[in-house]
């Protein structure tokens, strides 16, 4: 009794915890010297927000900052839609193997699926903010 007991308690320690809902997007103005900034291996990030609107299923935001020379990933697709606007640097974007070299801002849009890339070019660091858009149209992933 005692072993399955055990077991038990293990299995579900080890069972994924649930997810909570995230909280809904509200109205708000962000202070961009308030933000807090974690570093990543590349440069940095700073989160705006991330949940649902009453107009979308979900609405992420967040700002990057890459060092010179750096990518944040490789490139890749999704299927909602992005939005980017440089705020600092030179950056090149790659949208489905065309390149343009880009400055302050700057406006980029990634429609779904498109495979896409960024790269800081410059000598400085290059940051630049990110919204990500999802509704009840945006294609359901591919499964892997």
């Amino acid at each position: 009794m005692l072993g399955f007991a055990l077991a038990r308690s293990t299995a579900a320690e080890m069972a994924p915890a649930a997810k909570a809902p995230a909280a809904p997007v509200t109205s708000r103005a962000v202070d961009f010297e308030k933000l807090a900034a974690k570093p990543t291996k590349t440069g940095e990030r700073r989160e705006l927000f991330d949940g649902p609107t009453a107009t979308l299923t979900n609405f992420e935001g967040h700002i990057t900052t890459l060092n010179p020379g750096e990518s944040p990933h490789a490139p890749h697709q999704h299927p909602d839609e992005e939005l980017i606007v440089v705020k600092t640097g030179t950056i090149e974007v790659n949208i489905n193997g065309q390149r343009s070299r880009v400055g302050p801002g700057s406006v980029l849009f990634y429609a779904s699926n498109d495979v896409h890339g960024i790269t800081n070019v410059g000598t400085t660091p290059a940051t630049y903010l990110v919204f990500r858009f999802m509704t009840a149209a945006t294609p359901k992933p591919a499964a892997k």
